[in-house]
């Protein structure tokens, strides 16, 4: 790949993605082997006045072998340098930036009951540290191929060609190209997710019905001064980001315990480093009540258990058959992809800052309107080419929103 377009993606990632102010920290989270990558965000970051950028390192081979060796005892323990950085994060509220690259099997073979209870255990203590910056930083997340990844997205391929091929198919989805002009793209892009929130905003739905041929028959409610957003976002300072690069979705969180009926998943989801395929959850008074999966469903039960509000909703997302992103024709195994690429949902914690006047009230208080909380958000994918979707008002009116796949309003 040119290196003037990996400039080009870099600089886009720190302008467009996290939007870093002059003066402020940035915090990067990012594979070892994609070192050279990091190098050119970090000098994007101070092009564009960052004071302290600072990487995260994470390398799945390292991973696995603390897994292996590690007692439990051992990785659950959270020591106090690393709570006494968290803590200065809320204290410094870096922007940050989180490039993913990881193989999708990366964590394959890890023993599953282990990784249930260390996460679990340091979560509980790192929760706390995340909360405190809910709304308050500018991040983003994107993408950077590793040879791992390109070889499973293109497996007939041989690596140098696979990691091109996937770099290509990366760069088309933000935007970047050698003529484009970034900024004005994202702009349109943005300006249009506003207009379409704006038409599900204005019929206050009080809940949502999904069907498809595949099995999914299923009716979520909504939370009544809940609000759909899409595109960029503001924190409460009023700093403007894009926190998904690249992103198609237009998404609300639902009402916390009210959902009824089935969901069938239509593409795989890599969680934690392992992939869950063909599965199905079934759900009853707004919880995940019984479940199944061709591959992975140890840890699709590990998920939907890791906590309380693990196993009820966080976002509805609306993206129509006919996106960008799906017409590549590309199984990315990447949530970040295939979410933009398909109508999808999310079990445990929801987005406090889609409550009309959220700032006016407490984490506590956004919780008690319908907000679920949990240790987790994980994303699936449930849209298909015939998926119909309705919202229904308060006052009985039905509202066609999506037509076999595509937007009908």
């Amino acid at each position: 790949m040119k290196k003037s377009l990996l400039k080009k993606y870099a600089d886009a990632i720190v302008r467009v993605g996290a939007n870093v102010q002059k003066g402020q920290h940035v915090k990067i989270n990012a594979s070892v082997e994609i070192a050279d990558f990091v190098k050119l965000v970090t000098e994007a970051a101070y092009k564009a006045g960052a004071k302290k950028v600072y990487v995260d390192w994470s390398f799945d081979e390292l991973t696995k072998l603390h897994y292996r060796y590690q007692p439990v005892s051992v990785m659950s323990k959270v020591p106090k340098w690393q709570e006494e950085k968290l803590a200065e994060e809320v204290e410094v509220i870096p922007c940050r930036i989180v490039l993913l690259s990881d193989d999708p099997d990366g964590l394959k073979g890890v023993n599953l009951e282990k990784m249930q209870k260390v996460q679990q255990a340091v979560t509980a203590v790192t929760k706390k540290y995340r909360d405190a910056l809910d709304c308050k930083q500018q991040w983003t997340i994107a993408a950077v191929p590793s040879k791992a990844w390109a070889k499973k997205v293109f497996p007939s391929l041989r690596t140098s060609v696979a990691v091109e091929s996937l770099w290509d198919a990366i760069l088309k989805t933000v935007y970047v190209s050698e003529d484009a002009d970034v900024f004005a793209e994202w702009n349109n892009h943005n300006k249009s997710f506003a207009e379409k929130c704006a038409i599900l905003n204005s019929y206050k739905f009080d809940r949502v019905e999904y069907k498809s041929k595949n099995g999914t028959d299923f009716t979520v409610w909504l939370i009544p001064d809940g609000k759909w957003e899409g595109g960029g976002e503001y924190t409460l300072s009023g700093q403007y980001f894009n926190p998904n690069m690249p992103t198609e979705e237009i998404f609300t969180s639902p009402m916390k315990g009210r959902a009824e009926g089935v969901v069938v998943a239509t593409k795989p989801l890599c969680y934690r480093g392992q992939l869950i395929e063909n599965f199905k959850i079934n759900f009853k008074d707004g919880k995940a009540v019984s479940w199944s999966a061709e591959k992975g469903e140890d840890l699709l039960t590990k998920m939907l258990t890791f906590d309380e509000g693990a196993s009820m909703l966080g976002e509805l997302a609306l993206i129509p058959h006919d996106s960008p992103i799906n017409n590549l024709g590309i199984l990315f195994y990447e949530t970040l992809f295939d979410e933009n690429a398909s109508c999808h949902i999310a079990m445990g914690s929801g987005f406090t800052n889609l409550i009309e006047n959220y700032e006016k009230y407490t984490i506590d208080e956004l919780h008690e309107k319908g907000i679920n909380d949990s240790m987790i958000h994980v994303d699936f994918m449930i849209g298909s080419d015939d998926m119909n979707i309705k919202g229904y008002t308060k006052g009985g009116e039905c509202i066609e929103i999506f037509r076999d796949g595509n937007w009908a309003i």
